[in-house]
């Protein structure tokens, strides 16, 4: 952090440098490196700001005898200076802490309380300028970035460690916020579809089982198979469509590997029966790839519309004919680019499909993945009907939710060498996941807000020693 600035000094000294300074330009010859001029100015500013701040965080201190927290009396025990984060730089305090003086019991700092101290040491803007910036890049990068500004300048560690603290307190009160945020959101007036997605990425674990697996491995006398250490985060989109099928806004959400999906899963069901609820008339379609645990999640919700992604049934049409023809076969392809078109276009595309690849599974019986595509498309023949739910403005892929994967998950966790554990990578997803909603400042409120307390002061309280105005 910058230099630290002590509660007890006026603001007139860095007021007076700043103006002083001002006024030396006046009559000064113009500056032949502007930028150097412009961190003069940046640095007479923060000093100032630092000063300021500081200032009125002293007058949040209350320094008497006793003081009262949710109804029970609390004595006061210490009076020290403390370091907290600002977002100009460091300020140091003058507070006191107090204390029900039981064993094992926390002390309480008013000062804190009052002004809603994140996690102890950040004042509110800075932290939420912090988060903010870790949600987007690494602690490193952050570090980086702030030095750059010529603003606070937390340390890597400090940039790491904020991200967890404020997790753990978003997860304790997770579905009460989630519940606030839904409160507050806007659905398009203009919107007439809602869909919805999930889907999931790999990602590299620091406790993903990579011993037991080895362990394992040893012990039948083979060898390591799959990406060992990997798991499936998941991904969910809730969006909004015109009549037209464009697409409007989306609510993004993402969650650490766990079985079967099931809190993204909760998150899913929470935002849709809000939305049907304020919008009843919209029409709901959802979709995602073939994954049977998909469509057995989908069947608990309210009955709507069922997509398969249209990208993936491609992609399962190409598996099918490739294994037919051969990757370079002329022929192949250009039933390829065929069966697809009819697929998405032709009203009756799935039943030209399907009988496509009964055709090829008499001719090639041996070739198990013909058979294993053709079962695919059978299973999902009401999912894919395309022209049809194109024709009423519905969405037909999936590329929401592929997308949310990609930009939650993989552009800020899958960088080189990266590993994640539980904790930490959920910060992460949860409040990236709020950046890319349109959700960050809403969110941030509800969490700042349960840093905040009232503290009350006994009537016969009398303060230990005159309070300095600031």
């Amino acid at each position: 952090m910058t230099s630290s600035h002590n509660s007890t000094t006026a603001t007139q000294p860095a007021i007076t440098k700043l103006l002083q300074f001002i006024q030396s330009r006046a009559t000064a010859r113009p500056t032949s490196d502007f930028e150097q001029f412009e961190q003069e100015v940046r640095a007479l500013a923060m000093e100032v700001e630092r000063e300021i701040v500081a200032a009125e965080l002293a007058r949040l201190d209350v320094d008497v005898p006793v003081v009262k927290l949710d109804g029970v009396i609390h004595h006061r025990v210490l009076r020290c200076e403390e370091t907290y984060f600002g977002a100009a730089g460091e300020l140091r305090v003058e507070r006191s802490l107090y204390s029900t003086r039981e064993d094992g019991t926390r002390t309480m700092c008013p000062l804190e309380l009052r002004a809603g101290i994140a996690e102890g040491r950040w004042t509110p803007l800075a932290a939420k300028q912090a988060l903010w910036a870790v949600a987007h890049m690494t602690p490193q990068d952050g570090e980086n970035l702030f030095r750059t500004l010529g603003v606070m300048t937390p340390s890597k560690s400090s940039l790491d460690r904020l991200p967890k603290q404020l997790g753990q307190r978003w997860e304790e009160n997770r579905l009460h916020f989630e519940e606030q945020l839904r409160e507050g959101e806007q659905i398009p007036e203009c919107a007439v579809t809602v869909a919805v997605s999930l889907d999931g990425v790999m990602l590299a674990m620091k406790d993903g089982a990579r011993v037991a697996k080895r362990a394992l491995a040893a012990a039948r006398g083979t060898k390591m198979a799959g990406p060992t250490g990997y798991q499936e985060a998941s991904c969910g989109t809730v969006s909004f469509f015109d009549a037209e099928g464009e697409r409007l806004s989306t609510i993004r959400l993402a969650r650490m590997p766990e079985a079967k999906k099931e809190t993204l899963k909760g998150m899913l069901r929470d935002e849709l029966a809000d939305v049907l609820r304020r919008r009843p008339d919209l029409r709901l379609v959802k979709i995602a790839d073939g994954a049977v645990d998909n469509w057995t999640f989908f069947r608990e919700l309210p009955k709507g519309t069922e997509v398969v992604d249209f990208y993936h049934a491609a992609e399962h049409l190409d598996a099918a004919l490739t294994a037919a023809y051969g990757e370079t076969c002329s022929t192949g392809r250009a039933q390829f680019v065929k069966l697809r078109h009819i697929l998405r276009y032709d009203p009756k595309g799935i039943d030209t499909v399907i009988t496509a690849l009964r055709h090829l599974r008499g001719k090639h019986p041996r070739r198990e993945k013909i058979r294993t595509e053709l079962n695919y498309f059978t299973r999902n023949r009401k999912r894919m009907r395309y022209a049809s739910a194109a024709g009423r403005g519905l969405p037909i892929g999936s590329g929401v939710v592929e997308a949310a994967c990609k930009t939650l998950v993989t552009q800020r966790m899958k960088r080189s060498g990266m590993r994640w554990r539980e904790a930490g990578g959920q910060a992460i997803l949860t409040f990236r996941g709020l950046t890319q909603s349109d959700r960050f400042e809403r969110g941030w409120q509800l969490l700042a807000a349960s840093y905040r307390g009232t503290v009350k002061l006994p009537g016969n309280a009398v303060a230990f020693r005159p309070r300095t105005a600031a």
